[in-house]
């Protein structure tokens, strides 16, 4: 792996765009490995929401001997929530926009950032499966942009999967590679395709089983005990599909069958665009192919 040149290169401060469910987890990680972390979103009440469910992770980690108490402190000193997008960009080293899996919106949130930030700042984009070269385009400097594909529980999982763009600095790699190294994570590398590795894999086998449950093969709970116990998956397809969101699996899917010439693996399932339309999203909103409390 390559590695920075000079202690210059060093990530000292991240602002995170985006206080959903990823972003949170992206700030608690940055936050934990000792670095200022601010934590912006448009609107103001999640950002107090993401900061409360940091608290509460690393009372969690705290409760089973994971954290120290002296890291939660440290934790949440370093980690604070931003008032306005110049105050969370000003000085940051590394933007991660953690925004919804839009592209004309991540398109906006990062042409927005490059009117205010330094040309040296890098622009991580947290999407799953949109195109880093497109999600520069238009940007000052869009060598600097780059994926960094996070997974739920930030906290927990292991992996970083680093998106380069064909405009992608060698050297801005090499930074994120070594921040990841500091957050405790593995990382894999991908060139910038449809669906990356890990969405365009997981999401083959989640649209199956969720035909394998529109055509009455059998149940959620069967197909994913079948993954979990038969092929040592940590988790089923169907309850991970209810973790990310169905609407989100949905968009993701759309998608790639759109923008790869094997699309026809990757259309929906009539059951999926149903669910989704009659609001089943899965965890976030309590109803899924589980029930969520």
């Amino acid at each position: 792996m390559a590695q920075p040149d000079d202690k210059a290169a060093e990530i000292s401060i991240v602002a995170v765009l985006g206080a959903g469910t990823m972003g949170h987890g992206i700030a608690q990680v940055c936050a934990a490995a000792g670095i200022e972390t601010r934590l912006f979103d448009m609107r103001p009440e999640l950002v107090s929401s993401a900061l409360d469910k940091v608290s509460a992770n690393l009372d969690k980690g705290v409760a089973r001997g994971k954290v120290t108490p002296e890291g939660r402190t440290a934790t949440l000193q370093r980690l604070s929530g931003a008032a306005d997008l110049a105050t969370a960009v000003a000085g940051a080293d590394m933007i991660v926009e953690a925004v919804p899996e839009k592209l004309a919106l991540k398109q906006s949130v990062f042409r927005q950032v490059a009117e205010i930030a330094g040309d040296k700042a890098i622009l991580a984009t947290n999407t799953s499966s949109l195109s880093i070269d497109a999600i520069a385009d238009g940007i000052p400097v869009p060598g600097r942009v780059i994926g960094t594909h996070f997974f739920n529980p930030v906290h927990i999982m292991k992996l970083l999967e680093i998106v380069v763009g064909p405009r992608t600095d060698p050297a801005v790699l090499a930074r994120v590679q070594t921040l990841s190294e500091r957050l405790g994570k593995q990382s894999i590398v991908v060139n910038d395709a449809p669906g990356f590795a890990t969405s365009r894999l997981g999401l083959v086998i989640g649209l199956e089983a969720i035909r394998m449950v529109e055509q009455g093969v059998a149940s959620a709970e069967d197909i994913d005990k079948a993954m979990t116990l038969g092929y040592g998956f940590p988790m089923g397809p169907l309850r991970l599909t209810d973790l990310v969101g169905l609407d989100v699996r949905l968009s993701i899917a759309e998608h790639l069958a759109r923008e790869l010439d094997n699309g026809e693996h990757f259309q929906p399932p009539q059951l999926l665009r149903t669910m989704v339309a009659d609001g089943k999203l899965g965890k976030k909103s309590g109803q899924g192919f589980y029930r969520w409390d």
